[in-house]
């Protein structure tokens, strides 16, 4: 077991700061302090940070942390931390680590003893589920879906059954190709789109799916998906008793995509379940 009281020890200490996802107003007191005593920030991207530090009058040296060198960059880090410098971690917008990197340079700090201190701040997911509409009980932050279709299909494959309330990150130009697979997968779920939170043109796109999906023009900025969770079956159903009601559809002219499509929402069994027990029947 590893205890570690952050603010009664000498360790040095790296500290994981949250910045605004687009309000500038947003940055707290406490991250403009840390980032103005600490002695190294660690950043995604000079350019975008260096505006940020620039706007709050802060001149402490930047290096570069990314995906690119994050395990020689952690590397680096540890080495100032036991020259005996603080450290400040920082991503482009947000909390680092949620999409971002810096898990590696923090498990290796906390394997070599350093304190690892958050600093709280503007969370794109928090706002997002909040202002959903969707149940904020219980949820679960996915982050990006797979590129590739099929591994993409894989883990909604993997989540479909979960109940808490699903959240997504999506870029503008897959969000309309994203949200005809999660249909595909998980059904016609009621969703919040959440774009470009606190900054000038901040919209939520609330509805289900196929609605949006036909109604939605192009979108920029920002995205975060709410997918409302999987809602409990009130009724049982048997097996046969689902290919005989798509069946029945079929005789009534429907093709069996239409028919296992129309049962998956008059029973609310998922579609994929109804699929591969009718084709196996």
């Amino acid at each position: 077991m590893q205890r570690t009281m952050s603010f009664r020890n000498d360790s040095k200490t790296l500290y994981l700061v949250a910045t605004p996802i687009g309000n500038l107003s947003e940055m707290t007191p406490r991250a403009i302090e840390v980032l103005k005593a600490v002695d190294v920030i660690a950043v995604e991207d000079t350019r975008v940070t260096g505006k940020l530090l620039k706007h709050f009058e802060i001149e402490n040296k930047m290096i570069v942390h990314q995906k690119h060198n994050e395990q020689a960059s952690s590397d680096g880090i540890i080495k100032l931390l036991e020259q005996g410098k603080d450290v400040a971690l920082v991503s482009d917008a947000g909390y680092p680590l949620i999409s971002d990197p810096g898990q590696s340079l923090v498990n290796k700090a906390i394997s070599h003893g350093f304190n690892v201190v958050p600093i709280s701040g503007s969370s794109a997911i928090l706002n997002a589920v909040i202002a959903s509409g969707l149940d904020t009980s219980a949820f679960s932050f996915i982050g990006f879906l797979p590129i590739k279709q099929t591994e993409c299909r894989l883990k909604l494959s993997e989540i479909e059954n979960r109940q808490d309330t699903l959240v997504f990150y999506e870029a503008p130009h897959r969000l309309k190709k994203t949200l005809a697979i999660i249909e595909e997968e998980l059904g016609n779920r009621y969703i919040c789109i959440a774009r470009e939170i606190t900054k000038q043109y901040e919209e939520f796109i609330r509805g289900d799916i196929l609605t949006i999906i036909e109604e939605l023009d192009e979108v920029k900025g920002e995205i975060v998906i709410v997918v409302e969770g999987r809602k409990q079956i009130k009724h049982d159903y048997l097996n046969i008793d689902l290919i005989k009601m798509v069946q029945e559809e079929i005789r009534r002219g429907m093709t069996a995509s239409e028919a296992i499509k129309y049962v998956s929402k008059q029973s609310g069994v998922n579609k994929n379940h109804l699929y591969k027990i009718y084709h196996s029947n």
